[in-house]
């Protein structure tokens, strides 16, 4: 399995799984239009942190806890050939999954969960993904968000962000809205960008030593994995 996933991984590819082998919190930006895969990517880097022995908590915003799942199960599935999240034992125990309303979360309320779970020894994450954040908001939200992780010992955050077509908003160093006026807080920012019938990923920010700013990779339309060669 370790194979097939070095083979076929994004995160491994651009070398940032070695981050959560470091210290500090590496942090992360994932942007795309909607529906081009962006919950499968943040799932397999997920499932790369915890084939590496680590707790991952996933924050679902605005999304059911089965979808969620259902996510996990899949894309598992597509990456090993048939193996189901189920049948690899201990790998569920790595896994947290905490679902908010759009309206409801905040960072009050998710620390409030974070602490009572850790708390109470049932689970205390060493990554976090967190899908579905809205970027709309004040960038001084997302800024004590950040803040507030960071404090808590994670090795890797993970968030996604939804571009859309007519915002034609940049910084200075080209990242494109909505990550172009809060590119300071994560050191590696990456895009879905479909082309013709093909789909990319590029490499906006990185602080990894094994890829660089400007670089791309190939995805699989239908699996968002990694294209071979």
């Amino acid at each position: 399995m370790e194979n097939e996933m070095q083979e076929k991984h994004p995160l491994r590819a651009l070398g940032l799984d070695s981050a959560v082998a470091g210290e500090g919190v590496s942090k992360g930006l994932l942007m795309a239009r909607a529906g081009l895969g962006k919950t499968a990517i943040l799932v397999q880097f997920a499932l790369d942190c915890m084939l590496q022995g680590n707790n991952v908590l996933h924050v679902a915003i605005g999304e059911g806890l089965d979808k969620t799942r259902d996510w996990y199960s899949d894309m598992l599935a597509t990456i090993t050939d048939g193996e189901k999240l189920e049948n690899i034992p201990g790998i569920m125990q790595q896994r947290m999954i905490m679902t908010f309303k759009e309206s409801a979360f905040s960072r009050v309320l998710l620390q409030e969960r974070l602490d009572d779970l850790v708390e109470q020894d049932i689970f205390r994450p060493d990554c976090l993904i967190v899908d579905g954040y809205d970027f709309t908001g004040s960038s001084e939200k997302l800024t004590e968000l950040c803040s507030y992780m960071a404090g808590r010992g994670l090795k890797m955050i993970w968030f996604s962000a939804v571009c859309h077509r007519n915002d034609e908003r940049k910084s200075e160093s080209g990242i494109p809205a909505p990550g172009h006026n809060v590119e300071e807080l994560f050191d590696n920012i990456l895009l879905i960008r479909p082309q013709g019938e093909e789909i990319s990923l590029d490499i906006l920010k990185c602080d990894s030593k094994t890829a660089s700013a400007g670089a791309s990779l190939k995805l699989d339309p239908s699996t968002m994995l990694l294209k071979k060669g």
